[in-house]
């Protein structure tokens, strides 16, 4: 047969169907039609729902490593965040107790000037303030250097108090500081007063008894003197005005075989710790001068009558 005589129809026994230019008019109608009854009717929203419902562990599983790379990146940059925070308050921590240890220091300081106040205003002698610069270097004494001197007008011999009793005396004066010789050092004495029972009696220093403190020599071992009892300045060697703190009795030592007892005492006064104290000047600086003898001796009249 030529081949111009072939028939190039499909053969009768393969059905092909609607052609595509039908198809694609029927779904593009489907289509347009679905769409305005979802807008309109909203028929789709239980299929999506399904739909997300199934695909749901589909959507876990390949969001985890993103998750996992996230929540590695949050770990490390949060440790990062706490170790910085903790340092910043720590730091916070160490400043808030400098400043609580300064305030208590500073409220120390203040009660003990009001004290001191207090003391001044209960002194009828000339006063002077002046504060603690630092400890003689002598191992041996007990003296501390305070910043008054000469140029303020600190005189040799004056007697140093702080805010609970006598502190010590100035025994040497320079022209801006000056040395004060504390009560409990070894070559410094202070006549005193038992307040219970008025005996007079001298007190010194014996920086043995507990580092720091005071002894009542040559006192009888019958003496009426108890523990516990208060010790003041007696005012009679013209140094202290009489009536301020010294000491208090610690303890008492009789023994048959001394005539004399061993009698410790503690001192008032702020030994090892003074930071501000008040200069006096001494009582015997303040006492008008014994009058002439020529000016008070009688006058004789003639004839041998006064």
């Amino acid at each position: 047969m030529p081949l111009g005589t072939l028939d190039r129809a499909p053969p009768p026994f393969f059905k092909q169907g609607p052609s595509a230019l039908s198809k694609l008019m029927f779904f593009s109608a489907l289509a347009l039609f679905l769409m305005v009854a979802d807008t309109r009717f909203r028929i789709t929203q239980p299929i999506r729902a399904a739909l997300s419902t199934a695909l749901y562990p589909v959507q876990w599983l390949a969001l985890q490593p993103v998750r996992a790379v996230q929540g590695a990146g949050e770990y490390f940059t949060s440790l990062s965040q706490a170790n910085s925070s903790s340092e910043d308050a720590n730091k916070k921590l160490a400043l808030q107790s400098l400043r609580t240890g300064q305030v208590e220091q500073l409220s120390q300081e203040n009660n003990r000037l009001r004290k001191l106040l207090g003391l001044r205003d209960q002194l009828a002698t000339s006063v002077m303030a002046a504060e603690v610069l630092y400890d003689a270097a002598d191992p041996y004494t007990r003296k501390i250097i305070i910043d008054k001197g000469l140029l303020q007008g600190v005189e040799l011999g004056s007697p140093v108090l702080d805010e609970s009793g006598v502190l010590g005396q100035v025994t040497r004066v320079h022209p801006l500081v000056s040395e004060v010789t504390l009560v409990t050092d070894r070559d410094l004495a202070i006549p005193v007063l038992n307040v219970r029972t008025g005996a007079r009696s001298v007190a010194y220093g014996d920086p043995s008894v507990s580092g720091s403190g005071l002894e009542l020599r040559f006192m009888g071992s019958n003496s009426d003197v108890l523990k516990g009892d208060l010790l003041t300045t007696s005012g009679i060697d013209g140094v202290y005005p009489p009536g301020l703190p010294v000491a208090k009795i610690s303890r008492i030592e009789r023994r048959a075989e001394s005539a004399f007892a061993k009698i410790y005492c503690a001192p008032q006064a702020l030994v090892n710790g003074a930071r501000h104290v008040m200069v006096v000047k001494p009582v015997a600086s303040q006492i008008p001068p014994r009058p002439d003898a020529a000016v008070v001796a009688p006058v004789v009249k003639k004839g041998g009558s006064k």
